[in-house]
C-alpha cells in the first residue's frame, strides 16, 4: 500500500508519518511512500482555484495509481481524494475513472486498520486520561468516529474521557481561521474549555490541522494538556514531546 504522508506531517510532525508506517506494517502491510506524492490540493480547491488543484490531483493519482491501497493519517487530506477528486474530473473521460479508482482505494488510516485489515488492538502503553476531538473532514465525509476509539480501548493503562461537543468544529477549517481569525480562535477557546473540563490530561485526533490549532491555543493559555496524533498513541510513541511542546517535531 502507498502512504500518504500529508504536508502538515511531512512539514510540522514527520512523526506522524513514521507512527501510521508503524502500524501498516505491524498489521502485516507492504508499505511504500511514493516519492512524487504531493499535497492532495484541498487549499487551492477551497481557494476555488479548481485549475491547480485539478493538476496537483494528476499528479497524487499518478504517483498512486499502482497500489492496491493508499492511506493517510488525515480525514481532510484523504476526503479530498475520496470525494473531491471524482467531482473534479466529473467530466473528463480520461483522468474520471482514474480518480475513481484511487478514490476507491483510499483510506483514512484508523478505517483502514479497522475496517480493511482488522486490526482489533496494538501493544502500546499510555498512563493517562485522554480525550477525542472528532475532525470535521474525518466524521463527517468519512465517517470516522468508533474507529479509533476503538483501538485506544486497547492501549494499556489508557482512559477514554469523552467530552461535550466532541464532534463540533475546532475553528481551523483550513484558510477558515486565517479569514476569519477572531471566530476561528473563539471556536478553538469554546473547545479548550470542555477539554479541561473533562479532565483529560491528553489530547488526541487524527486531523493535523486540528490539532496544531488547539495545541496553540492550549500553549497560549498556559494549559497542561499534551497533544498527540492518535497514531503516535496507538504506535506507542506518545513518549516523544506532544505536538507545540518544546524539542517537538
Amino acid at each position: 500500500m502507498g502512504l500518504f504522508v500529508t504536508c502538515l506531517a511531512n512539514m510540522m510532525r514527520p512523526s506522524v508519518a513514521f507512527a501510521a508506517a508503524k502500524l501498516l506494517t505491524a498489521a502485516g502491510c507492504r508499505v511504500e511512500v511514493p516519492e512524487r506524492q504531493v499535497c492532495c490540493g484541498q487549499p487551492a480547491l477551497n481557494s476555488g482555484a479548481r485549475g491547480e488543484a485539478r493538476s496537483i490531483a494528476k499528479q497524487v493519482i499518478e504517483a498512486f495509481e499502482d497500489h492496491q491501497h493508499v492511506v493517510g493519517p488525515s480525514g481532510s487530506c484523504m476526503a479530498t481524494l475520496r470525494h473531491a477528486y471524482p467531482t473534479l474530473f466529473a467530466d473528463d473521460p480520461v483522468w474520471g475513472p482514474r480518480a475513481q479508482r484511487l478514490a476507491a482505494r483510499s483510506w483514512e488510516l484508523t478505517s483502514f486498520l479497522t475496517e480493511v485489515v482488522g486490526m482489533t488492538d496494538v501493544p502500546a502503553h499510555l498512563a493517562a486520561t485522554v480525550t477525542y476531538h472528532d475532525s470535521c473532514s474525518g466524521l463527517r465525509e468519512l465517517g470516522v468516529k468508533r474507529q479509533p476509539r476503538e483501538l485506544l480501548r486497547s492501549v494499556e493503562g489508557l482512559r477514554l474521557a469523552e467530552i461535550k461537543d466532541a464532534e463540533v468544529c475546532c475553528g481551523f477549517g483550513g484558510a477558515f481561521c486565517i479569514k476569519y481569525p477572531e471566530i476561528s480562535g473563539k471556536m478553538a477557546d469554546d473547545k479548550i474549555g470542555c477539554i479541561e473540563a473533562s479532565g483529560a490530561e491528553v489530547l488526541l485526533g487524527g486531523d493535523l490541522g486540528c490539532l496544531l490549532h488547539l495545541a496553540g491555543r492550549l500553549k497560549r493559555r498556559g494549559s497542561p494538556v499534551r497533544v498527540y496524533h492518535v497514531a503516535e498513541v496507538l504506535a506507542g510513541m506518545a513518549d516523544a514531546p506532544g505536538i507545540g511542546d518544546p524539542g517537538a517535531a
